[in-house]
């Protein structure tokens, strides 16, 4: 199953909008986008989503895509190592 990666409207133009174009582009995860995703304390400091419903965040639009995809690489590796155990 593809990882779910969600983003806040309202979050988009503090620099999230560039990561979700390249997310989607890249087709590697499932992409959403909510009016709301109820972190606004978050929402309002620096770009974030959530990916699997954790918050991942960076200072800056470049650091916010590499979390998103070393969460994403993480959660694969977990995948994979289920997988092997038999479920």
């Amino acid at each position: 199953m593809r990882p779910m990666v969600e983003f806040c409207v309202s979050n988009l133009g503090i620099g999230s909008d560039s990561v979700k174009k390249i997310l989607e582009e890249e087709d590697e995860v499932d992409v959403l986008e909510y009016g709301c995703l109820g972190n606004c304390g978050q929402c309002f400091v620096q770009p974030y989503a959530l990916v699997n419903g954790t918050l991942i965040s960076g200072a800056t639009s470049h650091e916010l895509l590499e979390a998103i995809k070393a969460h994403v690489k993480k959660l694969k590796e977990e995948d994979e190592l289920w997988r092997e155990m038999g479920f």
